[in-house]
Parts: C-alpha cells; structure tokens; sequence
C-alpha cells in the first residue's frame, strides 16, 4: 500500500476536541414484530440501513485515508476475537484521537495516505494471509459512535478472505450420481 508518508505526530489535543464516552450502552434485542404492519415497516427501516451502509461504505473506498504503520513497514493492526483489524483514520485528528487513547500521543505516529478501496481490496487481503486471520477494518478506531467497523464479510471484503464466502465446489459426486 504505497502512498504519502508523514511522520509527523499528530496535532496535540485541543480544549474543544471532544472526549472518549465514558460508558457503552448495553445490548437490548428488540421484540418481533406484532402484526403484519409492524413486519413491514421494519423491513423499511433494515432497507434503509442497508441503503445508508451503502453509501457510507462507497464514500469509504472513494476517500483517501490514513493508516498508520509500524517500524517494520507493515500496517498496524489490532486482534480482537480472533480477527485481525486493520486500522484506518479519515484525518490527523483521528489518528491523534487514537494515540491519546492509547496513551501515545506523544511520540511519532507515521502513516501511509491510501485510497480506502485499496485498503479494502489489497490491504485486507495481504493483512489476512500474513495473520491467518480473517481481517477487516476499523476506521477512526478510538472515536466511538464516530467510528465505523468493516467486517470481513462479503460484499465488504474481497469474496476470497470473507468468512461468510460460499463454500468452493468440491465436484464430488453426492449420493444418486448426481452433484
């Protein structure tokens, strides 16, 4: 993933950036639906979501971001539950943001400017097959509601390292003499 670098540290905290939340809310299923109306409106909404991640995730591959990377070259990346993650911020004060959650905003974070489709269709890829681990990406990683999380699924990632990927044809022949 070639592209500009800068190691320069990101800029110091300023009295108006905003804080880290102290809290998360906790997880509440909702119910199912009552009535044939209720079932509609909320095939709606899961629409609309699906719409709305659509066009986030299009303005995320059209976007040139940052991702910070480590002495050794390689990207810096983060393993949770079994995936490794890889980290994307859309500006400085993000990655600056990051740094002081971690308790690193003093020292020089460098990082490469890439296009967020090549993080996604190149860097993903190379991340997962040097890890082992599926890999997806976390942009602005630190910032909360802020943050957005692609996870290694399809439609996401490229079909080869998605974990949802269907199953390759094995061309064996099932019982019957069919496939």
């Amino acid at each position: 993933m070639a592209g500009h670098e800068d190691t320069r540290a990101p800029a110091p905290a300023s009295s108006n950036t905003p804080s880290l939340p102290e809290h998360s809310l906790p997880f509440t299923p909702t119910a199912a639906p009552a009535d044939a109306a209720s079932a509609l409106s909320e095939a709606d909404g899961v629409a609309r979501r699906r719409r709305e991640f659509t066009a986030v995730l299009g303005a995320f591959r059209h976007r040139r971001v940052l991702v910070p990377y480590g002495t050794n070259g390689a990207a810096l990346t983060v393993e949770l539950y079994g995936v490794r993650w890889l980290l994307a911020f859309t500006d400085e004060w993000a990655l600056a943001r990051y740094a002081r959650a971690r308790g690193e905003g003093d020292r020089s974070w460098r990082y490469r400017m890439v296009w967020g489709a090549a993080v996604l269709d190149a860097g993903v890829p190379a991340v997962a097959g040097a890890a082992g681990l599926p890999c997806g990406v976390l942009v602005d990683a630190g910032d909360g509601e802020r943050g957005l999380v692609l996870p290694p699924v399809t439609g996401i990632v490229p079909e080869a390292v998605a974990v949802d990927r269907p199953k390759a044809e094995t061309g064996l022949r099932s019982e019957g003499g069919r496939s």
